[in-house]
This record gives structure tokens, C-alpha cells and sequence, in this order.
């Protein structure tokens, strides 16, 4: 087995749950049964480059000169999540809801060249729950398409990405996850977002450092799916589509809910063999406390017919995996994709090849099992479908998202160690304990037990770890941890919000609130890394 040169040796169990305090600390290596374990294997510790690299500038001018003309990024916050604080909370204003400013973008590189020159552009806040805080991530729509930093290889587009990283202390774990991600998604043509830091200014005044990105949406260079033409209504056309617990908001025309098989019992996936336990997606009665994820529509659709055709198929899809996992039974569509009935002439394997692009499956739940996303049974989990002529007319999963609660940040497989993307998930509040709720990511639970699908994985997996995916995503982290330290500890004297945590200080793990500074945090990051690969490698790696 090839090892990863960057894995610890120790028990890094007992270096996370001490904290970041630790992250320097040597320890002698114990005994163990596998080669991985048993070499001289040390984190590096993570150090300041002598000559810091400067960022591009990217710099908002308002056309409006009002002078409360900022409160457009400082007040905002989403509506679902103003009337949900508005319901706990008495005397409680709502704020404004997102809304657009008409500006101009200049964008200058690194090296001081103007990359655009006052690009019309309108920008306004973006998000959920990360609107609440006063560093908001950004959404900016240019008047035509642009080219960012040569991102996603140089593709224009009118729609851009500024995500603020304001409860990951590290910074930089939406662009490890979204770089490994870009890695293992992209070389089987899949689509995952390109993102790089930049720093921005706002009417001149420094706003902090943010993470450029691609947005999620329909696009020949992004989500690559059919486009219907202008009042088309037919259902041969390409959607895209959010797992997505926030569906309810949408209008009926853009969301659905989802039945799961009628709601059918899914053995999780542990690890533990010896012991079955088993989950349901939904609640099973009416004082469960379980909140409902469905599906939000995120491509345009004109039609109650393309609703009703993808609720349909989506729906059915599912239960053509079931069947196939849990009683070995092959479903096919009709010519119409409306209806499924029982074949004898192909595998349940077959069956579920067919309608889903189990390989987009198994590389997106290696990213999550990477990853451990605390959000990975509620949002941000996204798929396609696209019966165009050139479509495969198949269930895919691509375009990952939302890493900032990933990695270690929140509770979750705090020593790197468990499976975790297919098992029993506390809510985003802590699980039963806090009164919260244990539920599951079905789509990433109903195969786990087939063995054709774990040899996939292990594959891929394989296959990934010894072209040095993982090594370059924790280069990564070392990287721009040294030569943007200057940039970090600048955004933090702004903003302070590493020490002045409160929104979100209970969201944190206790290694990840011990972490004082972006150094720190970065530390515990490549060192949380560490430990996930080891323990996904001794499992799948052949």
C-alpha cells in the first residue's frame, strides 16, 4: 500500500479533542496493525512564508453615492431566516431582505495589472444562515459575462461568488474540500466549483479577504445540463436540482417533496457489521421531530408538466435503488419515464445503472465521507438529470458545496476517524442530546451494502490517493497558510471574529473554539486532514 507521507503516526485522537494548543506538540508512535500506521509519519508544522504573496484586489465602487448606501451588504439578511429568529425571539426587527446594488467591479491581479477596468455589475448578499453575520457573503451579477482569474479555466460568466469563511477559522475549507472535490468530480467529467482568495474593497474601504467562486447554476462551463429555450415546455430538458431542507420556501412550481420508497427502513452504514441498525428518512409519526428535506429546483422550468416530470422521475429513481439494494429486484422506467415495473432481464445492479451515474454517486460520497459535513442530510447536496437530446437521462451527482462546517469546525468524526456520510447524522443543533434530531442522507445510505458498489468506491478511492489527490489538497493548506499569513491577520483585525465568535461559538467543536488565530486553526485543519485520510485509506484502499 502507498503511504501518504503527511498522515501522523500518533494517535491524532488525542491531538484534536486537546485543541489547537497541542497542534506542536511531538508524541512518540504506538503499535499498530496496519503499514500505514506503523510509519514515521508527522504533520509539518505550518509556519509563515518570509515573503508573503499579495492578493488580486477586487474592488466594489456603488454608483450610489447615499451615505448609508453599505447598509446593501451590512443588513441584509435572508427572509426564511429572519422570521425564523423573528419566531424565538421577542422584539426581534426583521432586517431587509438580500437586495441588488448597481456598481462597478474593478479587478486588479496580483501583480498590480488591471484584469477589468469598472465592469458593470449589480451585487447584493447571498446565503442562509451565513447572512446573519456581519462579514456576509457576496453575490455579484455583471451586465455581461466576465472572466475571474482565469477560474474554471478562464469561462465567462455574468454570476459570481464571494464567500466570506466567517465561522471557519482556517479559511480554507471550502477551497480544500472544493479543490479535492474539482480533482476527483472533474476527472470523470463531472462539475465542481473552481474558487481563489482576493481581497475586497468596497467603495475604497477594505472589506476583508473572501473566496472567490463559481456560483452553482446552469451553464455550459458550469453545470452542463439542457437549457430550454424561452417558453419551452417540454420535459425533455435539463434540471438541476438541491436535496435541499429549506424546499418548502420555493413556490410550488420549484420544489418537491420526496416519498423515499413510501418511507422505507435503510440500514445505515457504520462499519460495525456485527450490529444492524436501521433509520427511515421521514418521520414515522406525527411527534417525531424530523425535519423534512425534498427538493428544490435550482434550472429554469416554465411548465407544471416539467414539475411534475421530474418529482416523478426523481421519486421513482430512488425506488428503483431500493428495490435493487434491499430486495434484489430490477425496476425499469416505460418508454415515457413515467411509470416502473419489474424486469427479468436485467441485474438489480443493471437496473439501478440504468437511471443513476453510480460512478457521480461514488466519487461524491467520497467527498463526503472526506469531508464530514455536518449540513451532508440538509443542504448544498446537489444532482442533475438531463433528457436533452445529448442528455443521459440519468440521476448525477456533482456540484458539491458548502464545506465551511466540514472537517473537523463542528463535531463531527472529531478524530478523524468512523464512517460517518452513510451513518446516523445529528442535526446541525447537536443531535438528541440538544434537543435536536438524528436522521440520514438516504441518497448516500440506500447503497452502502451493495458489494459492487463498495468495490467502486474503493477504487476510486485508490485510484485518487495515488495520484496524489489528498497530498496536494493538504499542500494546499500548508501553502496558502504561509504565503497569505499577512492577508489573513489583516482580514482578522477587521473583522476579530476568530475571538469575538458569539453567533456562532456553539457551532464549533471544542478543538476548532481553542483555535486563536488562522495559524492555529489551519494547523488543526491539516491535522484533522491527516487522520481522515489514514482512516479512509486503511479502509479502501487496495
Amino acid at each position: 500500500m502507498k503511504i501518504f507521507h503527511r498522515i501522523l503516526s500518533v494517535s491524532v485522537a488525542a491531538l484534536m479533542l486537546v485543541g489547537c494548543s497541542a497542534n506542536n506538540t511531538s508524541n512518540n508512535s504506538s503499535e499498530q496493525n496496519s503499514e500505514a500506521k506503523n510509519a514515521e509519519l508527522i504533520t509539518p508544522e505550518i509556519t509563515a512564508s518570509e515573503e508573503q504573496t499579495v492578493l488580486p484586489v477586487l474592488s466594489i465602487q456603488t454608483k450610489n453615492t447615499d451615505k448609508n448606501v453599505l447598509d446593501f451588504i451590512t443588513k441584509p439578511v435572508a427572509g426564511h431566516v429572519s422570521e425564523a429568529i423573528a419566531s424565538w425571539t421577542p422584539g426581534y426587527e426583521i432586517p431587509p431582505e438580500p437586495y441588488y446594488e448597481d456598481c462597478t467591479i474593478t479587478l486588479k491581479g496580483s501583480d498590480g495589472s488591471t484584469m477589468l477596468d469598472g465592469a458593470e455589475a449589480q451585487v447584493k448578499v447571498r446565503g442562509n444562515w451565513t447572512t446573519v453575520y456581519d462579514k456576509k457573503p457576496l453575490r455579484i451579477k455583471f451586465s455581461e459575462k466576465q472572466s475571474m482569474l482565469g477560474l474554471n479555466d478562464g469561462a465567462e460568466q455574468k454570476n459570481w461568488v464571494l464567500l466570506a469563511e466567517y465561522k471557519d477559522a482556517s479559511m480554507l475549507r471550502d477551497k480544500a474540500a472544493l479543490y479535492a472535490s474539482r480533482e476527483i468530480l472533474g476527472a470523470d467529467g463531472y462539475y465542481a466549483a473552481d474558487t481563489d482568495f482576493v481581497k475586497v474593497e468596497v467603495n475604497g474601504e477594505y472589506w476583508g479577504m473572501y473566496l472567490l467562486s463559481d456560483m452553482q447554476q446552469v451553464s455550459s462551463q458550469r453545470v452542463d445540463i439542457t437549457e430550454p429555450e424561452k417558453d419551452y415546455t417540454g420535459t425533455d430538458i435539463g434540471y438541476f436540482l438541491e436535496y435541499d431542507g429549506y424546499f418548502s420556501n420555493e413556490d410550488d412550481l420549484k420544489m418537491f417533496p420526496l416519498d423515499f420508497a413510501d418511507n422505507a427502513r435503510l440500514k445505515v452504514y457504520d462499519g460495525n457489521f456485527d450490529d444492524e441498525h436501521y433509520m427511515h428518512p421521514l418521520a414515522v409519526t406525527r411527534t417525531e421531530h424530523k425535519e423534512k428535506v425534498g427538493i428544490t429546483i435550482k434550472s429554469a422550468i416554465r411548465s407544471q408538466e416539467q414539475h411534475d416530470f421530474i418529482e416523478n422521475y426523481v421519486n421513482k429513481t430512488y425506488r428503483i435503488m431500493y428495490e435493487a439494494a434491499y430486495n434484489d429486484k430490477a425496476f425499469v422506467f416505460d418508454k415515457d419515464y413515467k411509470d416502473i415495473s419489474e424486469s427479468k432481464d436485467i441485474t438489480p445492479q443493471q437496473a439501478v445503472e440504468n437511471v443513476v451515474d453510480v460512478q457521480s454517486l461514488v466519487d461524491t460520497y467520497i467527498i463526503s465521507e472526506l469531508t464530514c459535513d455536518a449540513d451532508i442530510y440538509w443542504s448544498s447536496f446537489y444532482m442533475t438529470a438531463d433528457f436533452g437530446p445529448e442528455g443521459s437521462k440519468k440521476l448525477t451527482f456533482e456540484a458539491p458545496w458548502d464545506f465551511d462546517s466540514s472537517m473537523g469546525n463542528k463535531n463531527r468524526c472529531i478524530d478523524g476517524t468512523g464512517f460517518y456520510a452513510s451513518n446516523i447524522v445529528p442535526d446541525v443543533n447537536g443531535g438528541s442530546e440538544f434537543g435536536g434530531y438524528e436522521t440520514i442522507n438516504p441518497w448516500l445510505v440506500v447503497l452502502a451494502y451493495q458489494d459492487w458498489y463498495q468495490d467502486m468506491i474503493k477504487a476510486s478511492w485508490t485510484k485518487a490517493y495515488d495520484e496524489g489527490v489528498f497530498e496536494r489538497t493538504c499542500k494546499l493548506i500548508e501553502d496558502d497558510t504561509s504565503k497569505y499569513q499577512d492577508e489573513f491577520i489583516k482580514n482578522y483585525a477587521k473583522w476579530n471574529n476568530i475571538k469575538n465568535n458569539s453567533d456562532f461559538v456553539n457551532e464549533l467543536s471544542e478543538p476548532a473554539k481553542k483555535c486563536k488565530t488562522q495559524l492555529e486553526a489551519a494547523q488543526f485543519l491539516l491535522s484533522w486532514l491527516t487522520s481522515r485520510i489514514n482512516f479512509l485509506n486503511e479502509q479502501w484502499h487496495t
